[in-house]
């Protein structure tokens, strides 16, 4: 649900941005999943507040339906199962936002 969430954030508030990638990574002991678009990006002031219970982005004047909730809940999912989420962005650039996960043995 977390992956999908960020993927369907990516088309609703990036639609410019022609691809979206997605890369997993092996960080140590977690498993790092990252969403990387070329849309317009964030700004630096607002990015320590993404993941703030009902935090939207002013978006220039575009507006989008929802609550400010998405990032804030699938933030806590992630905590709660031991992993980090973030995001890095630079205007005119893109975003990349991305967690992490623990890997268990199954051995």
């Amino acid at each position: 649900m977390v992956l999908l969430n960020l993927i369907h954030n990516v088309v609703k508030y990036a639609p410019d941005s022609k691809q979206i990638r997605i890369q997993v990574a092996k960080e140590g002991a977690f498993a790092k999943i990252m969403v990387i678009d070329k849309g317009r990006g964030i700004s630096p002031d607002k990015l320590p507040h993404l993941f703030d219970r009902y935090y939207r982005v002013d978006t220039g004047g575009h507006q989008y339906s929802g609550l400010g909730l998405g990032l804030y809940i699938y933030n806590e999912i992630v905590k709660k199962h031991g992993g980090v989420m973030g995001v890095e962005s630079r205007l005119e650039e893109g975003s990349t936002f991305w967690f992490t996960l623990p890997l268990y043995d199954t051995q």
